[in-house]
């Protein structure tokens, strides 16, 4: 809020204040406004992991770095992948979004048809030579872990053997 305003984003601090204000117009009569404050940041504490887990397995371990001057299909494939569905990562757990080379695609669709889509957009990479990865997701997990020990190590080399003088 402080940023909007000291940068004179005006149209976005409008936005922010109006979701707060419904929010406490909506909860402040049954939670007071200490509840209502506590309520907030409780809802953002168990949805930021939920969002970590939803878009980081599908695009951290993904090897798109830099500008290939690829076509924006081959773009979208690549740095995307999909999660596999199974007890724990099911659509609704997800939002549908263990489709993410669908969402990329298709990002206004609505979410619930991208497993309607999902064997066209196959079809149509397996046409163009274009790898369509679907993960399980203890291999979408560990390839987070991997990417962030790989990132860890250059910025280890960068920070600690070759420091700046």
């Amino acid at each position: 809020m402080q940023v909007m305003y000291l940068q004179r984003y005006w149209e976005d601090l409008a936005w922010a204040s109006s979701f707060y204000s419904r929010y406490f117009i909506t909860f402040g009569p049954f939670y007071g406004i200490f509840g209502t404050m506590v309520f907030i940041y409780l809802v953002k504490f168990l949805e930021s992991p939920w969002i970590a887990y939803v878009t980081q397995m599908s695009h951290i371990p993904m090897k798109m770095s830099r500008e290939e001057n690829k076509d924006w299909l081959s773009t979208q494939v690549l740095a995307t992948c999909n999660v596999e569905q199974s007890f724990f990562n099911t659509d609704w757990v997800t939002g549908h979004l263990n489709f993410q080379i669908e969402h990329h695609l298709f990002p206004t669709r609505p979410r619930r048809n991208y497993h309607k889509v999902a064997p066209l957009v196959r079809s149509l990479c397996a046409k163009h030579g274009l790898q369509y990865v679907n993960k399980p997701m203890l291999k979408a997990f560990g390839d987070i872990v991997g990417a962030l020990k790989k990132s860890a190590a250059l910025w280890m080399d960068a920070y600690y053997t070759h420091p700046e003088t």
